[in-house]
């Protein structure tokens, strides 16, 4: 009789035992790993975030145009006066000053402030005339708009400071004499000065 070889069949458990393990290492590394990368971008991002590389109200510019203005308005004993010297100085310093603090962060305001100066040097040009409220209004909304813009590229934390600003700019009234609201108009000049202060 012939004899019959019997192969014992070669187990395949354990090989896919080992493939598993292989195909788990694998996903380990790089699913598990890609999301501790992530984490720590994440991470990176909100320190980044925390220490205002976004917000740079924590960089100290010391633009001296700025701090100029910011002395004029805190220290100046002047009144507002028939002539609006004072206005006039304030309006021209706060315009330079916005200009100047938009230079400092690299943001162009150019067509904001030529308009906001050709509306200063008609306050200038007449002082019995009765639209000079107008011409500080008109001139104050430009600013106040390039301001808000330049806080919401730059200094996304001085929200609140802007929209005091706006709210000054808005009670000043087109119509009524500017001596008549010298109050609002002082004002306005106190909260703009705030609000670039804490940009400088």
């Amino acid at each position: 009789m012939a004899e019959i070889k019997i192969e014992q069949k070669k187990q395949v458990w354990p090989w896919l035992l080992v493939g598993l393990i292989i195909a788990a290492l694998l996903v380990y590394f790089l699913v598990f790993r890609d999301n501790d990368e992530n984490i720590e971008v994440v991470t990176e991002a909100d320190s980044i975030t925390n220490t205002n590389e976004y917000d740079l109200l924590g960089v100290n510019e010391n633009n001296g145009t700025v701090a100029a203005y910011v002395n004029f308005v805190e220290n100046s004993p002047e009144n507002m006066s028939l002539d609006h010297e004072y206005t006039n100085e304030a309006l021209l310093k706060l315009i330079e000053a916005t200009n100047a603090m938009a230079n400092e962060v690299d943001y162009d305001v150019q067509a904001d402030i030529v308009k906001a100066r050709e509306y200063a040097n008609m306050i200038a040009s007449d002082p019995f005339e009765t639209t000079h409220a107008d011409n500080i209004k008109k001139a104050d909304d430009i600013l106040t708009n390039a301001l808000q813009n330049i806080q919401k590229a730059i200094y996304p934390s001085l929200a609140d400071e802007v929209e005091e600003l706006k709210s000054a700019s808005e009670s000043i009234k087109l119509g009524v004499l500017t001596l008549e609201q010298k109050d609002a108009v002082k004002n306005y000049f106190a909260k703009a000065a705030d609000l670039l202060q804490k940009m400088n």
